[in-house]
């Protein structure tokens, strides 16, 4: 895999998105990221690292006036922008009766709203740029497989495939768009299902295991690399679960 990318990546405090700002790096990137907090974890690592390396912003992804800033910021700063990673969102643990309409709201304008209007920034300045700039979603395979409690939050995860595939063809090669769809793993995220649901989930998963972030990272790689020749499509990491 090449080096010397500059790429961004939306919520990485924590979790997933952590662990791929580290990798990036590890790999010789440059990294820029925002999450609404900046976690003891970020903290270190950008103290580690320095500002030459990575670039790390407390933002809200629905303040949509400061992302903006922040994208030129990034570009200003390292020059330009190889690759974005659309990482941030934020679950449900609610039956869709008993969700509010404002939760809802949250949910879409956070995991799908923002998003587009970030890859909208991001997009921008790639099509100025000589070399193809590769763009990758965070989705779900709650975006094809019904589970109750999580019925928003697939949804967004679903029109977020729908958006990537539309986006792909409409750029016509000048940037690649793809999806990453994890299965549940041990994470926040995971956290929403009950302790029935997730072992319903190992027991359906012919590899016995649920993901988890470092399974996620190599694939990451590939949808990020230079010379990928993917574009539109979406890799599902689920151990088989939703085969």
């Amino acid at each position: 895999m090449s080096s010397s990318q500059v790429v961004l990546v939306s919520g990485g405090s924590r979790g997933l998105g952590l662990a791929i700002v580290r990798h990036r790096i590890a790999l010789g990137d440059r990294v820029a990221t925002f999450s609404r907090t900046r976690t003891p974890e970020l903290e270190a690592l950008a103290e580690e690292v320095g500002e030459d390396v990575l670039l790390a912003r407390p933002i809200d992804a629905v303040d949509f006036d400061a992302v903006a800033s922040w994208v030129r910021e990034v570009a200003e700063t390292f020059g330009r922008i190889d690759g974005l990673v659309n990482n941030a969102a934020i679950g449900q643990d609610s039956l869709l009766a008993h969700t509010a309409p404002d939760e809802i709201a949250r949910i879409v304008r956070t995991n799908l709203e923002a998003p587009i209007v970030l890859t909208r920034e991001v997009v921008r300045r790639m099509l100025v740029q000589r070399s193809p700039g590769r763009i990758v979603f965070i989705t779900s395979i709650a975006a094809r497989s019904g589970y109750s409690g999580l019925t928003t939050y697939g949804a967004t995860k679903g029109a977020l495939e729908a958006f990537a595939r539309g986006l792909a063809r409409e750029l016509q090669g000048r940037v690649l768009v793809n999806c990453l769809a994890p299965g549940f793993f041990a994470s926040e995220m995971s956290s929403v299902l009950a302790d029935e649901q997730l072992e319903s989930i190992v027991r359906r998963t012919p590899t016995g295991q649920l993901t988890t972030s470092e399974l996620l990272l190599a694939p990451l790689d590939l949808l990020l690399a230079p010379g990928t020749n993917l574009n539109g499509e979406t890799i599902v990491v689920d151990g088989g679960a939703s085969v």
